[in-house]
């Protein structure tokens, strides 16, 4: 057997499987081929071997490899933990099993499993190690935990949330989401989620940001929208919008959330935009006349409006109309100057 044969490795197997020459065989093939990355090292750190899977976590070739220093391969850091390894193999004798981290070729953290073990190569006693890469397996094992979280979250945490697939309907929702909107969870299964929302110009606003959502040009948005449930039934809520990308040109789905529920009503007509501007007024304390020259409304359109949203709204006075405003979700709560829910610059009233 050459002193550089990689057999060393591997002398559990019978000798009559190398070949006749003293060359490395099939044994030698074996290591060389197998998928579990494998290398010899010297007392110093120098690389005597190496195969082609132990290469390829580095992103070089073996020939690159053998007869280099641990410091040509490997972060600084990573070398005095590994020559640490090595030490302690050698002097205890015996193999050691651990997993450990190292440094890939594009930068990102990789992750081995496998083992350390004394060999005689040559003359002299070395360190033999024998790996497999187990990066993947964690990111898989870390996705599977990750979504058993959001799972639970989803279906066990009270927070109404919904993913939606690219063509917008619901693919996922929690049990939250359903008791909201008063159907069964696998009648809202499936559905599109345009029918969850009602006619109004939030809606229109939504479809707006739904395209740059799906068509990637925005990964998030915060709107408002009315919703609907099954006993027809509406309520204002904001909904967090999140895409979800498999890829950087690619949106696989996008998580809805609600918040910020307002009160659950009878269908009614939508308020126009100076309706809503008028209730913002109301509820910073401004009086008929500050509202007219505000909006630039005569005295009797300001009355007018205001004998509208009281049977709109169903509230006879004025402090109804504003108490009224904020609990269906019309007004902001976290606000000030009072604006509309739906606005979309903090500073905008409508």
């Amino acid at each position: 057997m050459k002193e550089s044969d990689p057999t060393t490795l591997l002398t559990c197997l019978p000798v009559p499987w190398r070949e006749t020459d003293g060359g490395p065989g099939v044994i030698a093939s074996f290591a060389d081929l197998t998928p579990a990355a494998a290398f010899v090292r010297d007392a110093a750190g120098r690389y005597l071997w190496a195969n082609h899977a132990y290469a390829h976590l580095y992103g070089t070739t073996r020939d690159a490899v053998i007869g280099r220093h641990l410091a040509d391969v490997d972060a600084p850091d990573d070398v005095a933990r590994f020559l640490a390894l090595d030490q302690e193999v050698l002097t205890q004798g015996r193999s050691v099993r651990h997993s450990l981290t190292y440094r890939r070729s594009d930068g990102s953290p990789g992750h081995a499993a496998g083992y350390r073990f004394p060999v005689r190569w040559g003359t002299g006693r070395c360190v033999a190690g024998l790996y497999v890469d187990v990066t993947d397996l964690r990111m898989l094992e870390q996705r599977r935990l990750a979504e058993e979280d959001l799972r639970t979250l989803r279906d066990h945490g009270g927070l109404p949330c919904l993913r939606l697939s690219p063509d917008g309907r619901v693919g996922e929702a929690g049990t939250a989401v359903a008791e909201l909107l008063r159907v069964r969870l696998c009648d809202l299964i499936g559905s599109p989620a345009d029918s969850l929302l009602a006619r109004t110009p939030e809606r229109r606003a939504l479809h707006r940001i739904w395209d740059d959502l799906v068509g990637g040009r925005r990964s998030s948005a915060r709107t408002c929208a009315v919703l609907v449930d099954g006993d027809n039934g509406q309520r204002r809520a904001e909904v967090h919008l999140s895409s979800v990308c498999r890829t950087p040109s690619r949106v696989s789905g996008v998580w809805a959330v609600l918040t910020h529920l307002g009160l659950r009503h009878a269908p009614q007509p939508p308020l126009t935009a100076t309706q809503v501007r008028i209730l913002a007024l109301l509820a910073a304390g401004r009086s008929n006349a500050d509202i007219g020259g505000t909006l630039h409304l005569s005295r009797q359109t300001v009355d007018y409006h205001l004998s509208r949203l009281r049977d709109l709204l169903g509230a006879a006075t004025r402090p109804a109309l504003v108490a009224r405003a904020y609990v269906l979700g019309i007004l902001s709560p976290q606000a000030w100057p009072p604006r509309s829910t739906a606005a979309v610059h903090p500073l905008s009233p409508v």
